[in-house]
Formats: C-alpha cells, sequence, structure tokens
C-alpha cells in the first residue's frame, strides 16, 4: 500500500476510514492487523485484498496494481490470486466438503490439480470428511473447509477476518496453528485481522491501527506484549 486513504460520505458526514497508509508486507509472511473498534481494519484488509477501491492512493498485489484494474479484472484477480477465510465459514450447506472446497475453481472454470488438492486436504486434516456435508461438521472442521478453499486455487496470499471469532478457544488455537503451518512450510502468505491478543501472537508481526493510521508494529509478538501495546495505542 501507498498513501492509501479511503473515505467515506462527504460533508459533516465524512468519515476517513484509511488515512495516508503506507506498509509493505513481505512474501512468507503471517501478518496480524489489529486496533480498536472504528480504527480502520476491515477497511485496510478490504483495499488490499481489491473488495474495496482506495479513494486517494495505490495498492499492489506482487506486480499487479490494483487500484488500476477494472472490476470485471479484479474478480478475476481476487479468484486466482487471493484466499479469504471469515469469521462466517461462508460455506455452502447443500455440497459436500470436496465441492465446497473446489467452488472457487469450478467458478473459474478450472479443474483441480489433484496433487494439489490431496496435499491442501491432507494439511487441514479433512482427508476422511470430503463427502460430508457442512451441517455433519464442528465449527473448526468448517473453518479448516473454508481455510482449503482459499488455498485450493494457489493464491499469493490469504486474508483472514477474525478466522476464529466463532470457535472456542482450544478449537480456535488449531486452527490459528494451521495457518501459521501453512506460512512457515507452505511458504503461504497470511493477512490477519484480529481482536484477540492471543490470535495476533501467532503472526510473525502485528501491525496497529488507531483512527485510520498505522501505528506502529510489533515483531516477535506475545498476548502479554500486543496487549500492552493496545492498552497505549491512544497515546500514539
Amino acid at each position: 500500500m501507498e498513501s492509501v486513504s479511503r473515505v467515506y460520505g462527504g460533508g459533516s458526514g465524512m468519515v476517513r476510514a484509511l488515512d495516508n497508509v503506507s506498509i509493505t508486507l513481505n512474501r512468507r509472511t503471517f501478518t496480524a492487523v489489529m486496533g480498536p473498534s472504528g480504527s480502520g481494519k476491515s477497511t485496510f484488509l478490504h483495499c488490499a485484498a481489491g473488495l474495496d477501491t482506495p479513494t486517494s492512493g495505490r495498492v499492489w498485489l506482487g506486480d499487479k496494481e490494483l487500484s488500476r484494474l477494472g472490476e470485471t479484472a479484479l474478480t478475476k484477480l481476487r479468484r486466482q490470486r487471493v484466499g479469504f477465510v471469515f469469521q462466517a465459514y461462508n460455506l455452502l450447506p447443500s455440497l459436500s466438503v470436496l465441492d465446497n472446497i473446489t467452488l472457487p475453481l469450478r467458478l473459474a472454470g478450472s479443474r483441480p490439480d489433484q496433487a494439489w488438492l490431496s496435499e491442501v486436504v491432507g494439511r487441514v486434516g479433512l482427508a476422511g470428511r470430503l463427502d460430508h456435508l457442512p451441517s455433519q461438521l464442528s465449527g473448526g472442521q468448517q473453518q479448516r473447509v473454508a481455510i482449503a478453499r482459499a488455498l485450493v486455487t494457489r493464491p499469493e496470499v490469504v486474508l483472514a477476518d477474525e478466522p476464529t471469532g466463532a470457535l472456542d478457544s482450544r478449537t480456535g488455537r488449531q486452527v490459528l496453528e494451521l495457518l501459521r503451518d501453512l506460512v512457515d512450510s507452505m511458504g503461504q502468505t497470511v493477512l490477519m485481522v484480529t481482536h484477540d491478543p492471543v490470535s495476533a501472537s501467532y503472526a510473525h508481526q502485528v501491525v496497529f491501527l488507531a483512527d485510520g493510521r498505522l501505528a506502529g508494529s510489533l515483531e516477535s509478538p506475545t498476548p502479554k506484549t500486543v496487549a500492552e501495546r493496545m492498552t497505549r495505542l491512544g497515546e500514539w
């Protein structure tokens, strides 16, 4: 991101959700984004993903500048180069686990690479569940399906928005360990928005936002150091 601002509305009702944000996130890293409610976390994620267009500034994914692309080109790029994981698993209830995982490929008119599909399914621990429906799975297993679906297109980056928000602490920890393993062992790149210091501690670095602006970062975070930094964001 280079000098990215995002403004909603105008006049007295204008909201500056992002204010001149510049940041580079490296490949094969796990980055968490934190900040108070209303700090711009979701807008940051949406602009990074090409889901929202900055009012000013530029956004790149690799060598591609997203802010120059039309909606059709953006849709194609997101489908091929970005994976999404949300708090709500967004699985189609009438489709099997396998069909939910491969849905992005079917929408793009592509066939799955069977070797890659098998590796992804094995990584997320769903090899014995491919013919199940989402209703037959636990919440943690459904989130694993969502992660596999995000990975099946071999994306350059996986964007996760509160991916453990609907899970109990033990299951959430397993999902976070999986995301970290995808980065460390498979070379994936993950950008995650979270409000939880424990979740953020699984990342390589935490980026803090306050009032739509960058408010520092933290390398090799622990739950304690993240929580301490969050309590001081009002002083930034």
